[in-house]
């Protein structure tokens, strides 16, 4: 009998042992670091030294909005949305689990955005320079609590020059892309919304009237691979009669790649010529 006691006061002592691991173990799980990240990519770079306030440029344009979001075992785990107006815009700050994580991080100044985490997506009204990372990270006591995150650029743009006079009467000139994206799956990176035969209409004020060589632009969200899409330049007056038209066939697109054309628009004297501008990507021309 007093064997049987002895045996059983030790199997007491060895159950309360596990729960106290168990206890540990989950304390352990429970813990978390506070990271902070230096977004950084082809814009000023904030520096945690001395910082008042972050700034993210890219082409001499700011950045208007930062989104981060910590997802773990696939699970939304918490998200921040910064504004230019934060202080800490460009520096933000998370309590991270122990444990690996996937941090995605999304930067752009698009037009009236909409975060869809459901769906797992940013859209813009009108989408513009934007830039993007999967950032895996797996949080310890030993993480660093400063983290540099180099985002890369997931914009397209299509910038047209019509080289010849502008005329009289002229009120926008509508850019018209048969396939446009604004939209972007921050899990896998790849654009989303199709937009079809959408204009993106630019105002032309009166005082570029005579006017040659005169620029057009507009973004879009891509892929890394290159595909094309036709492109409608449409000129009209206040009352939306056409002044010129010109078509572009298969025109390329692909992230971080300025797709240029060039031509008249009002007069004869040449079609668009088609070049990509070699500061964004590797350069490459065509005619059609």
């Amino acid at each position: 009998m007093k064997k049987n006691l002895f045996w059983l006061a030790g199997i007491a002592v060895m159950l309360a042992a596990c729960e106290n691991e168990m206890d540990d173990a989950s304390a352990v799980s429970n813990e978390t670091k506070t990271v902070t990240f230096s977004v950084q990519g082809d814009f000023e770079k904030p520096t945690f030294e001395g910082m008042t306030r972050a700034g993210l440029e890219a082409d001499g344009k700011a950045m208007t909005d930062l989104w981060v979001l910590d997802y773990q075992n696939g699970t939304l785990l918490q998200q921040v949305h910064q504004t230019a107006e934060d202080a800490d815009f460009g520096s933000p700050s998370l309590a991270l689990g122990y444990g690996a994580h996937h941090v995605y991080f999304v930067t752009s100044r698009g037009t009236t955005p909409t975060l869809l985490t459901d769906a797992h997506k940013i859209t813009w009204a009108k989408a513009m320079d934007t830039f993007y990372k999967d950032y895996s990270i797996n949080v310890a006591s030993s993480t660093s609590a400063t983290q540099s995150v180099t985002l890369d650029r997931v914009a397209t743009k299509l910038s047209v020059t019509v080289n010849d006079e502008i005329p009289e009467g002229i009120s926008s000139i509508e850019l018209t892309p048969a396939t446009w994206y604004s939209g972007l799956d921050y899990i896998s990176g790849q654009p989303t919304d199709a937009l079809t035969n959408e204009a993106r209409v630019i105002s032309i004020p009166a005082s570029y009237v005579g006017r040659t060589e005169t620029n057009l632009s507009i973004y879009g969200i891509s892929s890394t691979t290159e595909w094309t899409t036709g492109v409608t330049i449409t000129a009209r007056d206040g009352d939306g009669n056409v002044l010129g038209q010109a078509e572009l066939d298969d025109a390329p697109f692909m992230a971080n790649r300025v797709t240029s054309y060039s031509g008249n628009l009002f007069s004869s004297g040449g079609g668009f010529a088609l070049s990509l501008n070699a500061e964004w990507g590797t350069e490459y021309t065509g005619s059609w």
